[in-house]
Parts: C-alpha cells; structure tokens; sequence
C-alpha cells in the first residue's frame, strides 16, 4: 500500500481503486468519517468504480497510517492531509488535477474545507450525512454523544442501521466500525469532528455539490443537510426515508444518485 507523505513528516496509507472499464471519469476520493479508515467504503468501492479511478485513504491515527496529529487537529488540516493524498495518487499518474469528492460524516466536514480552499482539485462535491458545523448547525442530541464517548459497539452500530438490516449484513458493521491506533488518536478525531465550523467558507464552493442524508440520522440530524443546501450555491439534496447515519452503505439508491451526479455530463 502507497503512502503520502505529509508536510510534518507523517505519512498516510492510500489506495487507487483502478477505474471499471469504460469509465472516463477524473477518479473519485471516498472520504471517510471521524476514525474510520478508508476500507470503511469497501461495500461501495467497486460501484464508484464507474466514475473513473477510486482513492481511499487512513485518516492519521487509524488503520495504516501514522499515528502522528499536529497540535490542534482540525477538520481544515484533515482537508490538507486529503489534498497531499491527492498530490501523491496525481505524481504516481492515477488521476489528474481536479477530482470528484465524497465525503462522508466528519469527512463530509474535512471536505467543505478542501473544496473551499482548494477549488481547482475538486471537480464535483458530495457531502453525505455531514453538517456545516454545531454553531450553525443541528447538534447531535446528548445520548448519542454518550454512545460515542462510552464506544458502545453495538448502540453505535444502531446509530448507523436500522436493526433488522444490520442483522442481514454484517460486512457492513465490521467495515464502518472505528480503528483508532490510540487513545489520542480516537480523541483527536472526536475533537476534530466537534469542532467544525465552516460557515464562512461555504460561499467559497464552487464545485457542483450534492447533499445526501438519512432522514432518521441520530448521529448527525437530517436537518443539516437543507443548512448546506441553503448553504452552497447551487447545491442539490436528496434525504432517504428510513435510513440512518450509515445510508451510504444501506440504502442503494444514494449509490445510484451519486453515480448519476458524477457521470451525467
């Protein structure tokens, strides 16, 4: 496995998921969520295929990655951490300047900022089951900041499916479950996460921009997709009925969706 190296030395674990065949598009970075790694994308990896090459990578602190964090992580610095990602898969001539981003949850978060700072490398946006931030935002309610600060296995499993789904797909609870090297790196990422505010920097998207969500999302309120739509200039949402935090994993039809905004010309 590749690894991009950072400007404070540490160094991040990525793969490029070769395009399907026929697919033409610029490639496309899975942008995972507070301490998830990026194989936290593998039931969907092979479908995103379809819009050109796939890159996932380790946030520091979880899976292959160092587990070195700068004083005072942010969601800004983990946008910086992507773009390096970005600039080693470009040198190794995987993809080329600008590409499709989805990101999910905190990497929803992280990628406002990488967007907003970075226009030229990001093509089209999609921003799933994320929130500009709690001081203009919806909050989590406090039971579930509870489950994340306990790590309750099975209450955050529940968080993001519908029990009777999660019982039928178990691949995808071992692929979302957290993989922090440590302790600082669990409360780095937490902080990170909490944190968020990118109000100001959402006039500054250019890219097309997709807002996704779970209608019944506990983790992060559905309520904050419509707060980014009204948010970024031209921004598109679509909310799925029945589906939780992880509606990128069960509800098929958002895969379907965001195929359709990264391929229609």
């Amino acid at each position: 496995m590749p690894h991009a190296q950072l400007s404070d030395g540490a160094r991040l674990a990525y793969t490029v998921h070769p395009a399907a065949p026929g697919a033409s598009g610029p490639g496309v970075l899975l942008f995972a969520g507070q301490a998830l790694a990026g194989s936290s994308w593998a039931p969907v990896v092979d479908d995103f295929r379809a819009a050109g090459p796939v890159i996932t990578f380790d946030h520091r602190g979880i899976g292959a990655s160092d587990d070195v964090f700068p004083r005072g992580w942010s969601t800004r610095d983990c946008a910086a951490d992507a773009l390096a990602v970005l600039d080693a898969a470009r040198a190794d001539g995987a993809i080329g300047d600008a590409v499709d981003v989805y990101g999910f949850s905190m990497g929803g978060r992280a990628a406002q900022w990488l967007a907003a700072d970075h226009p030229g490398r990001v093509r089209r946006l999609i921003l799933g089951a994320t929130t500009v931030g709690d001081a203009h935002g919806v909050a989590r309610p406090s039971e579930v900041l509870r489950i994340l600060v306990r790590s309750d296995r099975r209450a955050l499993l529940e968080l993001f499916f519908t029990p009777d789904w999660l019982a039928a797909h178990p691949e995808a609870a071992e692929a979302i479950l957290a993989q922090p090297r440590s302790l600082p790196a669990q409360r780095a990422h937490f902080a990170a996460s909490t944190d968020h505010d990118a109000a100001a920097a959402l006039p500054w998207i250019e890219a097309p921009t997709l807002v996704l969500h779970g209608a019944d999302d506990r983790m992060c309120p559905a309520e904050n997709a419509e707060i980014l739509r009204a948010g970024i200039d031209g921004a598109r949402m679509r909310v799925y009925r029945g589906v939780r935090h992880g509606y990128h994993l069960q509800e098929p039809a958002a895969t379907v969706d965001a195929l359709d905004f990264l391929t229609t010309p």
